[in-house]
């Protein structure tokens, strides 16, 4: 590929360099920020050498080129613009200003999240380990892998320490990633978190058993009684908590003298915080949080596999829009609450809607007689199968409506059938076929099935509406050259 000449054709279609206000790159993605977006010619851009896709999404303009290749255009490119040195935070804040209030929410959510997600997830994977060689069943009958193989016992245990680390130590990754979002010093975000699951205070987990039996510890302070409680697995005390200490810090630096700054403004950012937190934030937002997670929790046990199949069609329009990283707080919320929960009922139906749009992307390169469209279809299907749907979504399915079509439908159908036998996730994970090690044990066979049914129903209705599109197209043309004749 000539990169110089594809970075200067893409700046012309872009409306010319003034046009663009902000440049960077993610690893398979160009991401823009666009002063006048009715200057751009997609159609021209998307027949451009290399292009696998377009999307507009939370004030962003973002071409797929795939990885390797993004990383060549978007060197060019930001040679020829002077837009160098960028980050992909830099085109969000430039972009922030075309955003809704919901979807500033939503991004301020994904920011605080997704910086943070390759540790959940990889705690979630050990968790998923755990879980096959522990589980009775799974492959000798009535028997777990350790119980067969006891010499397995303690890696089964140490694995087991691994994969609860970033969930125990939640707090500490939130607080750390929250306080930087919200203008405060990170560490000192990461210090409140390490106070909210300090081992002096009872385990946030114990808690429920605790206060049944009226055995709670607290702290006598000038005749009040503070709980001394952790908050092991929260998310909402933290966000709130860490918000609080950011402003307090910020509020401290307006009337500390410099001098003292050092000294004085994160000894009482800490102390201000930790009281608060303590005494008003965290036992109020804690059963907020938990109300949230069984609330969600009940509906989708209540509503069926009605409700699953809502959840299983929205979910894709979810991604287009960046909600689905809403999904994530919640996520944890169910899994932090297991023993009540049981689980996240949210990551089966996203494989459901992942594993749907891999069909559909594959059916589309198994049928096209485009060269081009064969090469963007057949390998974006396979990722998204792998739980990676973006190249796939954006690329092929959006773009021709119709698999896209199918696939929401498809996503629907399964969801409804793995809500049918209560199937839910004990850990996160990759949401597609390697997702089958998160699924709770008992859950594994009618998940298996449930991706069958997506990737079947995803695969077959994209044919039969592909084959209507093109009967539908060549009547046009037929008609068209009989007008013109």
């Amino acid at each position: 590929m000539n990169y110089p000449k594809v970075a200067s054709q893409l700046i012309e279609l872009l409306g010319g360099k003034n046009n663009i206000k902000a440049l960077a790159h993610c690893a398979t993605r160009l991401r823009l920020a666009i002063a006048d977006e009715s200057l751009i010619n997609e159609t021209a851009i998307g027949d451009l050498e290399g292009v696998k896709g377009q999307f507009k999404v939370a004030g962003q303009y973002q071409i797929i080129f795939g990885s390797g290749i993004v990383n060549q255009v978007y060197a060019q490119m930001a040679k020829l613009t002077g837009l160098e040195e960028m980050s992909t935070k830099d085109v969000a804040s430039a972009g922030a200003e075309k955003q809704n209030i919901i979807q500033q929410a939503v991004k301020g959510l994904s920011d605080i999240f997704v910086p943070i997600i390759p540790a959940i997830v990889a705690g979630g994977l050990l968790m998923g380990l755990f879980n096959l060689l522990v589980a009775p069943g799974l492959f000798i009958e009535g028997k777990s892998l350790v119980d067969a193989n006891p010499g397995l016992a303690d890696l089964a245990a140490m694995i087991n320490t691994f994969a609860n680390a970033p969930f125990v130590y939640l707090p500490i990754l939130l607080a750390f990633s929250a306080s930087k979002k919200f203008g405060g010093n990170p560490f000192l975000g990461a210090a409140l978190g390490m106070l909210m699951v300090h081992p002096d205070l009872l385990n946030g987990w114990g808690y429920g058993g605790a206060a049944v039996a009226g055995d709670i510890p607290v702290w006598h302070i000038f005749g009040f009684e503070i709980q001394k409680v952790g908050y092991q697995g929260s998310v909402l005390p933290v966000l709130v908590a860490a918000y609080i200490l950011a402003k307090v810090e910020n509020g401290l630096r307006k009337f500390i003298p410099s001098i003292l700054d050092n000294l004085l403004t994160p000894l009482l950012a800490i102390f201000i915080t930790g009281v608060i937190t303590f005494t008003i934030v965290g036992p109020f937002t804690r059963d907020i949080g938990f109300l949230l997670g069984d609330g969600l929790n009940w509906l989708y046990d209540s509503a069926g596999f009605i409700g699953g199949a809502l959840f299983g069609f929205i979910y894709a329009p979810f991604v287009i829009t960046g909600m689905h990283h809403s999904f994530i707080a919640i996520e944890i919320q169910l899994l932090a609450d297991i023993a009540v929960t049981g689980g996240s009922f949210i990551f089966p139906i996203a494989a459901m809607s992942n594993i749907a749009q891999g069909g559909a992307a594959l059916a589309v390169g198994f049928s096209t007689k485009d060269i081009k469209l064969k090469g963007i279809a057949m390998p974006s299907g396979v990722t998204a199968l792998l739980g990676i749907t973006e190249p796939a979504l954006f690329g092929v399915n959006l773009k021709l409506r119709y698999p896209f079509i199918a696939a929401i439908a498809a996503a629907a159908v399964s969801s409804a059938f793995i809500t049918l036998f209560n199937v839910k996730a004990s850990a996160l994970g990759a949401a597609g076929l390697p997702g089958i090690i998160s699924i709770r044990n008992g859950d594994v066979t009618p998940y298996i099935i449930g991706m069958a049914i997506s990737f079947a129903t995803a695969f077959a209705l994209t044919l039969v509406l592909a084959a209507r599109a093109n009967k539908k197209a060549a009547k046009q043309a037929s008609e068209m050259k009989t007008a013109t004749a």
